[in-house]
């Protein structure tokens, strides 16, 4: 199985000699390609930290950042941007959908971007809409759906051009518990039927029940790691539970 992300001796530090923050402390690891992995901690943890330096969004104080055997850390900006614009999908808590455009079009723009041909654009489209079960909204307008319609539209739209690795920011924070059931199950099956390898962010144990693998970041190191293997996903559920109950603190604030 090829290696889509392999982070290497990671660090980010914020601040100056008088008063240097550690949001990411020497972290190691690596996501298989199509796995559906996924990161958890308290508030402060360093795990956004850690997947915006894997998003490009932000850069890295020491070690490196592999993305299909490319060396991300030591791209120029202008590299930078067309490798994220070909290889990184991306999925937000608020949706950042386009308000002037129709799902469809906030998909196809995906691709226009990339510069695929006009003839392809919408049989991909459709494809991924159809995965995700959103054919029906495809000529609304965001302001017409709801917020679990919307998250399913940004991943397709994330999705549609076939990135190497998606990654998805707490993806679930601002839905319900049905429209939250509904994304991961989305998400369940853009990992199964369509191969993405998926890296997510959250604070939820029901959503990273969903996963296949979980790393536990504290005080910005890896604190520990779950692997789902055989076990229901409620067995996971517990499981999880138990490593957050070992994180300590009010678990509010871990899930």
């Amino acid at each position: 199985m090829n290696t889509i992300l392999s982070v290497e001796h990671m660090e980010k530090y914020y601040g100056n000699k008088g008063n240097i923050t550690k949001a990411v402390d020497d972290i190691s690891f690596e996501v298989e390609e199509g796995e559906y992995m996924g990161i958890m901690g308290a508030s402060g943890s360093g795990k956004t930290t850690l997947l915006n330096c894997i998003s490009t969004i932000d850069t890295v104080t020491a070690g490196h950042i592999y993305i299909e055997g490319k060396d991300i850390t030591a791209l120029n900006s202008k590299k930078l941007s067309r490798f994220r614009r070909e290889k990184l999908g991306f999925i937000f808590q608020d949706f950042n959908l386009l308000d002037t455009l129709t799902a469809f079009e906030n998909i196809a723009l995906a691709l226009t971007i990339i510069k695929t041909p006009v003839s392809q654009i919408e049989p991909m489209v459709m494809d991924v809409a159809q995965k995700l079960e959103i054919t029906e909204v495809l000529r609304k307008y965001p302001y017409q759906m709801s917020g679990g319609q919307k998250q399913r539209v940004a991943s397709a739209r994330a999705i549609v051009t076939r990135p190497s690795l998606v990654l998805a920011d707490e993806p679930t924070g601002a839905l319900d518990s049905k429209s939250s059931r509904m994304l991961l199950e989305s998400f369940e099956t853009l990992n199964h039927m369509m191969g993405a390898t998926i890296l997510m962010v959250t604070h939820d144990a029901f959503a990273a029940s969903y996963c296949k693998r979980i790393l536990f970041i504290k005080d910005g190191k890896i604190f520990n790691e779950l692997v789902k293997g055989n076990q229901s996903r409620k067995e996971f559920f517990n499981k999880i539970i138990e490593v957050v109950t070992l994180l300590g603190g009010d678990n509010n604030n871990v899930l």
